[in-house]
Formats: C-alpha cells, sequence, structure tokens
C-alpha cells in the first residue's frame, strides 16, 4: 500500500470511527465514503526547447449536496487520484463544518513547478482550465477552484482569464475561481486567510480554562512555546499572528532543514534569511537541527504541522512532546497515532476544522464576485457619519474634547480587510464552540476529529432530507 494510498484510508477511518459513535444511517455514511464525481485526464505540453511531454491532472467533486463544489488545485509530483479524494472529502467536511455553504472539490496536476518556466506554467494552467470547462467541471455555480501547494494568485488569474474567455455571456465569471489578485476580482486577506483560522482556532482552544487546565497549561496564547513545521503561505501567517499575540517560536522547519532557539525566533527575520540565503539553516540566532523531522520532536506547548500529510505516524509518535497539535495542514497526523496521542491526554485541533480559514475567506471572494461590488463600499462613510455624530453628542454632553488621533481611530469605518478578519475570526470562533458543544454532547468520550465529523454530517443529512435523499 503505497502513501497516498494511506491518506485516503486514513481520512475515512478517521470519518467511519467518528460516525460509529453516532446514530447515522449506514446507507448515508456509504454515500459520504464515495466521491460524487472524479476526472482524470492528460494532455500534451510544449516545452519550451520544443520537446512534448505528457501532463497527467485530476478534479474530484466529493459531494454535490450544495453547489458549487470548492477546492484547491494543487501543483506537485505527488498528486494522484487518491490524494485529490481525499482532500476532496476533507473540504465537505470543512465546509459544513464553518457553514460554507459548497461542496467539497479537489484538483491536481502532476508536476513540480519549479521546474518549468512561467510561460510552460501559463500552458499548463490555461490548458487544465480548457480540461475542466468543456466537461462541466469549473464554473460560478458549478465548481470553483482555488490555489493550493503549488499553486498560487497568479495561476488563479490565469484560470479566470481562460473561463471567462470561454464563457464571455456568464457576468458571474470571475466567481468561477477564488485567490485571485485584488485588481482581478481577489479580496483583501485571502493570502493570510489559512493561517490566520489557524490563529483564531487555537486562540479559541486555549481560552478554555478546563481543558487547558488538563494539560497543565494556563489559559491563552501568551507565553506558550510553538513549533511549526513549513513556513509557507500556512505557516508564515500562523507563526506571525501567534507571535503577535505573545506566543513563543522555538522552532521552525521547511524542507531544506530545522532550526531551534529555546528562548524564541522572530518569524520575520527567519523569513528574510531564507528569502536570502536560500535557506533556514544557519540563520544566526538559532541552531541547526539534525534533520527537518527533528521539528515534530522538540519540546513546546504547540505543534503546528503546516507541511504536508502522515507526518506525525505509528514510527515517531512516541517522540512528539507537545501538548497541543494544531493540524494546519491536510492529515498531518495518521489515525493510529492520533489515537495514541488522544490516549496520552493529548488536544488534537483537527484539520477538519482547523484549516478551514482558507474556504472561507474564499467563500467571502465568491460572494463579492457575484455581488460585483467591495465589501466595505457601500456602508463605510455612512458608518463613520454615524460614528462621528455620535462622538459629537458625547462631546456635548460632557464638556470633554477627544483628541485628533483618538477621534479618527473611532470614526473610521471599516476596510474590506477588517470586514474579512471579522468574518473569519466569527466563523472559526463559532465553530469551534459548535464542535466543543457536540464533544460535551458526548460527554468527552470524543475527540474533536471525531466531534468535527458529526457535527459537519449533521448539517449535511439537512441537505439530503432537503433534497428528499433520506426521509
Amino acid at each position: 500500500m503505497n502513501k497516498k494510498r494511506s491518506f485516503y484510508k486514513q481520512v475515512t477511518d478517521n470519518f467511519l470511527k467518528a460516525v460509529s459513535f453516532a446514530d447515522f444511517p449506514k446507507d448515508l455514511t456509504n454515500l459520504i465514503c464515495e466521491c460524487d464525481s472524479v476526472y482524470r485526464f492528460s494532455f500534451p505540453l510544449r516545452r519550451d526547447d520544443g520537446s512534448i511531454e505528457v501532463i497527467h491532472a485530476w478534479r474530484a467533486e466529493h459531494s454535490h449536496h450544495k453547489l458549487p463544489t470548492k477546492g484547491g488545485i494543487r501543483y506537485s509530483m505527488n498528486v494522484d487520484e487518491d490524494e485529490i479524494k481525499a482532500l476532496a472529502f476533507l473540504m465537505t467536511f470543512k465546509c459544513a463544518v464553518v457553514d460554507v455553504p459548497f461542496g467539497g472539490a479537489k484538483g491536481g496536476v502532476k508536476i513540480s513547478p519549479y521546474k518549468y518556466s512561467e510561460a510552460e506554467l501559463e500552458r499548463v494552467t490555461r490548458r487544465y482550465t480548457f480540461e475542466l470547462y468543456r466537461k462541466n467541471f469549473i464554473g460560478p455555480g458549478l465548481d470553483v477552484p482555488a490555489p493550493d501547494f503549488g499553486t498560487g494568485e497568479r495561476e488563479m488569474a490565469w484560470i479566470a482569464d481562460t473561463y471567462i474567455s470561454l464563457s464571455q455571456e456568464d457576468i458571474n465569471g470571475l466567481g468561477c475561481v477564488t485567490g485571485k489578485p485584488v485588481g482581478q476580482g481577489g479580496i483583501r486577506g485571502r493570502k493570510e486567510a489559512t493561517g490566520l483560522g489557524v490563529f483564531f482556532g487555537i486562540r479559541e482552544a486555549c481560552e478554555h480554562v478546563e481543558d487547558m487546565k488538563k494539560l497543565g497549561l494556563s489559559p491563552g496564547i501568551k507565553d506558550k512555546t510553538v513549533a511549526i513545521q513549513g513556513l509557507g503561505k500556512v505557516g508564515y501567517w500562523s507563526a506571525k499572528f501567534l507571535q503577535d499575540a505573545g506566543a513563543v517560536i522555538v522552532s521552525i522547519a521547511e524542507y531544506e532543514g530545522a532550526i531551534y532557539n529555546p528562548d524564541g525566533l522572530d518569524v520575520d527575520e527567519v523569513f528574510k534569511h531564507r528569502k536570502e540565503s536560500g535557506s533556514i539553516l544557519n540563520f544566526p540566532k538559532a541552531k541547526n537541527l539534525e534533520n527537518r523531522e527533528k521539528v515534530l520532536e522538540v519540546q513546546c506547548d504547540i505543534l503546528i504541522p503546516a507541511a504536508l500529510e502522515n507526518q506525525i505516524t505509528s514510527e515517531n509518535v512516541h517522540k512528539i512532546k507537545a501538548k497541543i497539535i494544531a493540524e494546519a495542514a491536510n492529515g498531518p497526523v495518521t489515525s493510529k497515532a492520533n489515537d495514541f496521542l488522544t490516549k496520552k491526554g493529548v488536544l488534537i485541533i483537527p484539520d477538519n476544522y482547523l484549516n478551514a480559514g482558507g474556504v472561507t475567506v474564499s467563500y467571502f471572494e465568491w460572494l463579492k464576485n457575484i455581488y460585483h461590488v467591495r465589501f466595505g463600499r457601500m456602508e463605510k462613510r455612512f458608518e463613520e457619519r454615524t460614528s462621528s455624530k455620535l462622538l459629537y453628542a458625547i462631546e456635548k454632553a460632557t464638556g470633554k474634547k477627544f483628541g485628533k488621533l483618538e477621534k479618527e481611530g473611532i470614526i473610521e469605518g471599516p476596510s474590506e480587510r477588517q470586514l474579512v478578519y471579522s468574518g473569519l475570526e466569527e466563523t472559526m470562533v463559532q465553530a469551534y464552540r459548535e464542535i466543543r458543544n457536540v464533544q460535551e454532547r458526548y460527554n468527552d468520550k470524543i475527540d474533536l476529529r471525531s466531534a468535527a465529523f458529526i457535527l459537519a454530517l449533521e448539517k449535511i443529512i439537512n441537505s439530503y432530507k432537503y433534497l428528499g435523499i433520506f426521509p
């Protein structure tokens, strides 16, 4: 059994374990364990040197209980059908947990993007989009991709442009994909969304006094030690927001290695060092660890695997010293390792909730594209005038004047980024509380992962009932 197959089995094992605690119809669980649609295709790419290469690609739509389906596109040599189906499965449950009205989907192209020129990547992306379009696997009401490992704003802009050129009559065409540059229909705050969502989720978990007491920790983020595997978009922003909240980042790993300083690392300094030297290794204010996997074993309060799946397994789980594991990546803890750590008393904040910040803000971007208006544009000045009148009334009643800077800070209306942050915070906080309520309903005999699966499945069942599929 290869690694990717085991990842798919890991996801379904976790799901089946969760539903075993509840009385769900067997037919329903059988339905959920299958992907509704999987499209596998190949196409030729003419390389810059004139040679022809065959590119293999996939798009999986796990559940059509709500449309459109939603999920990222990754460019990686590790992509295969099992991985794409597993990630689409997870997306269905992430969307349901945070009340984003999408079904789950995922796409992938089997290439290493670093080995291709920008022109070659553009040809791959546009052809991939064309193949999706001709099979009805993309559209603002059908299936909406987003960035993932190996892709970003640039690729999403190419996808949007290709779709619009193929479907010029669709006035909502920009909503065919999210994660675009702001100037091309994107939304402020999308780049840091997943990392910010991870921060909000960890912060909320750390506010539960009784849960922290069981771990021997004080409530809150301040002074908690953190180790992070991965300094990409998710890892960097997770570390950045945690550091700003008072956490101490003691170890960081990337594919080239890992560094450690028990007194703390400045995330921006490490990021700058890597940008200048091409590596996080030999950072002046830290020591190099033996290998990149050692970041998982350092002494810390919170461990954040923010790289790829299957990082904590039965082989290394006995070496884990963290009291909280926050799954910023998809499937970083295998099902067997999860069981071992849970019995040991480790708090695992699961991926089927914690990294839903990206799809949440993607939902906001999709709404912006459908509404054809920027968030905050309609109300910003109105709220400023209302606040100004209120301050004037207070000054008149008290006879005291506010300072200029103080007044400007109070009066200023919300920007699009502030509204996005606020919406994301509300989403992550509310979802965690709902998950925790489910856990309490089962007298804390299930872990957060199982609670999140049960919560999501209850919401999915309601959708199927309205569709007339289940009584």
